[in-house]
């Protein structure tokens, strides 16, 4: 019987009743439970009354992530929970007689049990009288409200105190009892929670058919979760000053609906709409408890590996900042504003952020400010990545971080000898769009699955097959398509759909490149070929034909010989089985000078040692 023993958390009840600290874990009893129905098709909330030994407490609520539990029997009378995390939220701050709901986040059943001491209910009253009384009074048990119109209600014990939801929201907002963010939906309408601010968007403009306006937008969050807000017109006006990143606020009468997630990445099914009856006011309780804002800071080098369209938190150092510009969009013709910053940081990596509208104009980049972005959309444009600010970003400059700190003292020491590689690519075309690549980076990243990538390698050809490496093609320029031998001095190309008695000769090689980590099969056409033997295809095919051993002697010339390989990859479909395919698109003589800055470029952004050049 020794493993059902477990030690209740005696006397942890009443300290959080009366507001006091108890850090978690906390061990409790349940006494007794009810479901509390809703009126509407909003989720029924869950009651528990919990006995920590000497003290009984009758206002204890699971968070909704919980219901299923307890629809399963988990927390049953006389179980023995365990309490991970939860949050305490007083009806009316000002009077110390009311109510403290217990809102329950995470906790574990131990084991079942019986009833442990004679508890008494936690309220003021009885807790002023027990203390001065040595003997333990009989138990004053709760009764758990019956109204079902209510999700949170007082217990018969104390009929004035009230704790529906359902009562004015007029007046100090911090009086009345918070509601957690994932247990908000449309079907309710009146409500408080106790939020911060995460993100704060600029305020942008919008014209269609139904009219024109202003909106924006910010990201809440609270111990049990995150939820987008959005204000329009009047709205703006009266709320965007008001509301400030970082900061907790009370916030009550906001529309509900479901999410749109095409434009949100906030993990809620639905999304918060001001309107003329919203009331926000500013915090000024104890908001230890509501998390702070939280960045998945992304390094700049492994946006390389990312795909488009992600969204990522990033930070890094402005290194070049251009001018506002304006450009039209294509879709509505709106004229738009827009800034590049390049960023780099510890990696020795650097990206294009792109601002847009009052983000552009206001930027400073004075004295390489150190650029927090939040919520940053990955792009591509000629081989390359780029970052650009959406409608749910968020843009700081030298925001108060450690991260920030650090990145700026790193910057000052080391600035002038290190040198950076550029995810970005600023002029179009694919051809200035190659950037440094292995063969085993193709693998890890993913290069050519969802469209062409161009990268370059420093590589050598081990094998080329000459078995059908040249064939006759449709002497029309515009057309290589192979033609049929008709076999009376005739070649017909299907493609063209004509007959001639001339055809013309045409590369396409298959050889084994290798470079430092790995070979592949590429495909080089005549335009590369020829180069590389420095001899036109028709010249070619007549020493193929005539003379093997010059022919063989050509093609030992280009083995091993390290050279500088731009390549095109894509991922192709043939007989509905995907292949990836690597087209040599370029070769060149190997710059010593241009290939050792990218091994030094590597070997600060692997190591973090900056090596003079």
């Amino acid at each position: 019987m020794a493993k059902y023993l477990t030690k209740l958390s005696v006397g942890k009840l009443a300290r959080i009743v009366q507001g006091e600290d108890c850090p978690c874990p906390l061990v409790f009893q349940v006494i007794g439970s009810k479901r509390v129905q809703s009126t509407s098709d909003a989720p029924d909330r869950c009651r528990l009354v919990l006995n920590d030994g000497v003290t009984q407490h009758g206002f204890a609520m699971l968070s909704a992530n919980l219901n299923g539990r307890y629809a399963n029997g988990e927390f049953d009378d006389y179980s023995i929970i365990r309490i991970d995390r939860f949050v305490p939220s007083r009806v009316n701050r000002n009077n110390p007689n009311d109510k403290n709901v217990i809102i329950l986040f995470d906790i574990e059943t131990l084991h079942s049990g019986k009833e442990v001491g004679e508890p008494i209910s936690a309220n003021s009253e009885s807790l002023s009288s027990s203390s001065s009384s040595n003997s333990v009074p009989a138990p004053q048990k709760e009764n758990v409200n019956t109204n079902t119109n209510s999700r949170y209600s007082t217990s018969a014990n104390n009929p004035n105190t009230s704790l529906n939801l359902n009562s004015s929201m007029a007046g100090d907002l911090s009086e009345h009892l918070t509601m957690p963010i994932d247990s908000l939906s449309p079907y309710q309408n009146k409500w408080v929670i106790k939020a911060r601010v995460t993100a704060k968007s600029s305020i942008r403009s919008w014209k269609n058919e139904k009219g024109e306006g202003k909106l924006f937008n910010v990201d809440l969050c609270d111990e049990s979760g995150e939820i987008r807000c959005t204000g329009f017109r009047d709205s703006v006006d009266r709320f965007y000053d008001l509301l400030e990143i970082g900061k907790v606020y009370y916030i009550s009468k906001c529309q509900l609906k479901p999410a749109n997630k095409k434009y949100s990445k906030i993990n809620n099914d639905y999304e918060m709409t001001m309107s003329s009856e919203t009331q926000i006011q500013p915090c000024s309780d104890d908001t230890s408890s509501i998390p702070k804002i939280k960045y998945n800071l992304v390094s700049i080098s492994d946006l390389a590996g990312k795909p488009k369209d992600d969204i990522v938190d990033v930070i890094g150092i402005a290194r070049e900042i251009g001018q506002v510009t304006n450009i039209v969009a294509r879709a509505s013709g709106q004229q738009l504003t827009k800034r590049e910053v390049t960023i780099a940081d510890q990696t020795n990596a650097s990206i294009v952020l792109t601002l847009w509208g009052a983000e552009a104009e206001n930027f400073s980049g004075f004295d390489n400010p150190v650029v927090l972005a939040k919520n940053v959309r990955i792009g591509e444009y000629g081989g390359g990545k780029t970052l650009g600010t959406t409608v749910s970003s968020t843009v700081l400059v030298n925001p108060e971080m450690p991260e920030a700190h650090q990145l700026k003292g790193w910057y000052d020491n080391n600035a002038s000898k290190c040198s950076f590689v550029g995810l970005s690519q600023r002029t179009a075309g694919p051809s200035s769009a190659y950037q440094w690549a292995t063969f085993n980076d193709c693998l890890k990243k993913q290069f050519g699955i969802d469209k062409a990538d161009y990268f370059q390698t420093m590589a050598m050809i081990h094998m080329i097959r000459i078995e059908n490496m040249f064939y006759k093609a449709c002497p029309s320029e515009s057309c290589n398509k192979k033609v049929i031998d008709s076999g009376n001095g005739v070649y017909r190309c299907e493609k063209c759909n004509a007959e001639s008695p001339n055809y013309s000769n045409r590369m396409l090689a298959n050889v084994l490149l290798g470079d430092s980590t790995s070979n592949r099969w590429v495909t080089l056409f005549a335009n590369v070929g020829e180069k590389l033997f420095g001899k036109n295809t028709d010249e070619l095919v007549r020493i193929k034909e005539n003379d093997k051993n010059e022919f063989d002697n050509l093609i030992q010339k280009i083995l091993f010989k390290p050279q500088i390989y731009k390549l095109r990859t894509q991922t192709e479909t043939y007989n509905d089985v995907p292949r990836n395919k690597i087209t040599c698109v370029a070769v060149g003589e190997t710059k010593i000078k241009d290939y050792n800055q990218h091994l030094l470029a590597n070997i600060q952004r692997l190591t973090g040692i900056c090596v003079d050049k």
